[in-house]
């Protein structure tokens, strides 16, 4: 999307390892502008405002404007950038011209909206599997994001990437098919399955049984001594 936003940069007349020291104990970060037909050059900017702009709704896919002193004015996106993986400092900042005549790919984020009718009704959980899409368009219908409504889904039922309504230039490039949320059954505990080749376990008998058996076993012994007995008499 763009924006009227200005950052201003002054072209670097060196490159190097050691420029880039100098540049950011300056306060600055080192870049690069590219793209649509004109040399490269190597820039300064101030970091802060490139950082204002990758924070910012549209983030990268920002269109904005970007100032070399005595160079040229031409509107720019931010197409790589480079962090201290500890202060998150920038370190290098890649930037494209940009044509708005002409058509350009883009990744858009997708946010989903409401709770599904599938989990409050049905005890279903909802999933969200794509987070964007790829579409093409002109530079100036490039959308901050996309919103879906998931309030209808039921158990089983998804969204497309096919279902997401797309306006002014835009072209869908993304797999249509792919799935953007869906509401899903939660998996039930499986019993656990024993061993091939093991023993089914042994089921326990009734206490009463046991004690019957003791009893009985206890009884025979008697018995057969008293027929002893008479016997001998």
């Amino acid at each position: 999307m763009r924006k009227d936003i200005t950052v201003e940069a002054q072209p670097r007349g060196t490159r190097g390892k050691n420029e880039a020291r100098r540049l950011r104990a300056a306060g600055n970060a080192p870049g690069v502008i590219y793209g649509s037909g004109g040399h490269s050059v190597a820039v300064a900017v101030n970091p802060k405002e490139i950082h204002k702009i990758l924070h910012s709704k549209t983030g990268h896919n920002t269109i904005f404007n970007l100032n070399i002193k005595d160079v040229e004015n031409t509107p720019v996106m931010i197409i790589d950038w480079q962090l201290d993986p500890i202060k998150e400092t920038l370190l290098h900042v890649d930037l494209k011209r940009i044509d708005l005549s002409k058509r350009i790919r883009v990744k858009i984020p997708v946010h989903t909206a409401g709770e599904p009718k599938g989990v409050k009704l049905q005890g279903g959980m909802h999933e969200a599997i794509t987070r964007e899409i790829e579409v093409e368009c002109l530079p100036d219908d490039i959308p901050e994001g996309f919103t879906v409504d998931v309030t209808e889904l039921m158990l089983g039922q998804s969204i497309r990437a096919s279902e997401i309504p797309l306006t002014g230039s835009m072209r869908l490039l993304s797999n249509p098919d792919s799935v953007i949320s869906h509401v899903v059954a939660l998996k039930a505990e499986a019993e656990p399955v024993p061993a091939e080749g093991a023993a089914p376990a042994a089921v326990a008998e009734p206490e009463v049984i046991k004690k019957g058996k003791k009893e009985e076993e206890g009884v025979a012994p008697v018995e057969e001594k008293e027929k002893e007995k008479k016997g001998k008499k």
